[in-house]
């Protein structure tokens, strides 16, 4: 039995999106026999831009996992260079979206794939397979579904709201557009069928995490999981570490902090590590019926990634223990 406390061929599902969600992915196929990871992610925030099809969640998992990421931002690929996106602003083309040179030839054969037919499940495993990852990186569905952010001026487009206008607008709503007809996919089904536990990475609740609980069934089928189900808080000390989860939070009335994510998950959720600047939230979150487990969330590197890959997996095999005592 490995130091996680699963054998090393059960399988491991996680739920990501994002940069956070991305590093702790990495960790657990660190961890863990990357063959026995499959990653569900956020498609949400897939767009349209120069007729190519983006996926920012599933590359920037897929380029993590690959090993090609850029340490600095966390997204993009390693050493990118922008001449084709500087020819554009040549153009006179807006130039707002970083499209790396190596990037586009990702964006490229995607869009080629998906109008000769084959669905973004089939798409990404011919992507991730030829960058030699092992694990399963499976989209949350195979329709389009588009998150929509609601300000004061107005319907933005995810992407408008987070890098065109870099996250200034007070966020007053937030819908996906299409999640009615999304559907769960069948290799994401069995892998939560047959888990041995379910990781929520430490992604944005609102608009990484919640695309994909709100495919329809998706809530159900956590809840129905005979595996523990664990997150891992985005939240520590009351902020996001990246990006506009805290202030997402705040703007939609919930509670910034580890507890307030917490009782977004509490009707599925077993358990939640949370960051030890955050203990004394502790007891709160245990009065909700979830278990708690506190240490270092913060993945500064990659050794970071890997101790808390294993310190999530450790507690969710502690759980699923305590549940068959």
């Amino acid at each position: 039995m490995a130091r996680t406390g699963f054998m090393a061929e059960q399988r491991i599902v996680a739920l990501a999106g994002g940069v956070g969600g991305a590093k702790l992915a990495h960790g657990l196929a660190l961890a863990r026999p990357e063959a026995a990871l499959t990653v569900v992610v956020n498609t949400a925030d897939d767009f349209s831009l120069f007729g190519l099809h983006i996926s920012p969640d599933l590359d920037t998992v897929m380029y993590t996992l690959g090993g090609i990421a850029n340490p600095q931002t966390g997204w993009g690929i390693a050493g990118d260079t922008a001449a084709a996106l500087e020819m554009i602003g040549r153009y006179g083309r807006e130039t707002w979206f970083w499209l790396g040179d190596r990037d586009l030839a990702t964006h490229i054969l995607r869009t080629e794939r998906l109008r000769a037919g084959a669905s973004l499940t089939t798409v990404t495993a011919e992507l991730a397979g030829a960058l030699g990852i092992r694990a399963a990186i499976l989209p949350m569905c195979d329709e389009p579904v588009a998150t929509i952010v609601e300000t004061p001026d107005g319907d933005l487009a995810f992407q408008d709201y987070f890098v065109r206008r870099r996250q200034a607008d007070e966020v007053r709503g937030v819908r996906f557009e299409g999640i009615e007809a999304a559907t769960i996919p069948p290799g994401v089904a069995a892998a939560l069928r047959e888990a041995a536990a379910v990781v929520l990475c430490p992604s944005n609740p609102i608009v990484s995490i919640g695309p994909i609980l709100a495919v329809p069934g998706f809530r159900d089928l956590l809840r129905d999981v005979s595996a523990p189900v664990v997150a891992v808080s985005p939240i520590v000390g009351g902020a996001a570490l990246k990006g506009p989860a805290d202030r997402m939070l705040a703007s939609l009335g919930h509670e910034v902090s580890a507890a307030g994510v917490a009782a977004l998950y509490r009707d599925f959720l077993d358990g939640i590590v949370i960051d030890q600047v955050d203990a004394e939230l502790a007891g709160r979150i245990e009065e909700m019926g979830i278990a708690v487990h506190v240490t270092d969330t913060v993945m500064r590197d990659e050794a970071h990634r890997r101790t808390l890959a294993d310190e999530t997996l450790s507690f969710a095999a502690r759980l699923e223990s305590r549940a068959r005592a």
